[in-house]
C-alpha cells in the first residue's frame, strides 16, 4: 500500500513555495488547475487549492481556516540536523510554537506552516524509537 498525503491550502503557489524552501521538496506534476504534486520526500505531498469558507465534506458545519487550527493528524519531517533544519523552515515562513526538546528517542520542535497546519521536525538518535520500545 501507498500513502499519498494531500494538504488543503488557499494558495498553491505560496504553498509549493514553502514546502520547497523549508523541506526541500520540488514540483512534480501540475494536477489540473488545483492540484501541485511535490516530491523529494518519502510519499508524494500532493498541495490542493481549497478556498478558506468552503466546506470539507457534505453535512459538516466546519468550514475551511487557515488559521492556526488544530487536527488529530499532522506531519513529522524527519531530518538529519534538527538545528539546521528548524533554521531552514523559519526562513521559509513557518512559525515555532516548541523549541528543540530532547527525548530519549531524539529531539523534537513543533511549529505551523503558514496555512495554520501544525508538522513536527524529528531528529532520531542512533537507537530512534527503539531506545522507548518495550
Amino acid at each position: 500500500m501507498q500513502i499519498l498525503v494531500n494538504i488543503d491550502v488557499d494558495d498553491l503557489q505560496r504553498a509549493a513555495a514553502f514546502y520547497g524552501a523549508a523541506f526541500g521538496l520540488t514540483r512534480g506534476r501540475r494536477l489540473g488547475p488545483d492540484v501541485v504534486e511535490l516530491l523529494g520526500g518519502s510519499s508524494p505531498l500532493y498541495l490542493l487549492r481549497k478556498s478558506a469558507g468552503t466546506v470539507p465534506a457534505p453535512r459538516t458545519a466546519q468550514r475551511r481556516d487557515y488559521r492556526r487550527h488544530w487536527t488529530p493528524v499532522h506531519l513529522d519531517f524527519v531530518v538529519a540536523d534538527i538545528q539546521a533544519a528548524v533554521q531552514q523552515a523559519l526562513a521559509a515562513g513557518a512559525t515555532l510554537e516548541q523549541p528543540v526538546t530532547g527525548f530519549a528517542w531524539g529531539h523534537l520542535a513543533t511549529f505551523a506552516d503558514p496555512f495554520g497546519h501544525g508538522f513536527c521536525l524529528v531528529q532520531f538518535t542512533e537507537s530512534g524509537y527503539d531506545a522507548i520500545a518495550g
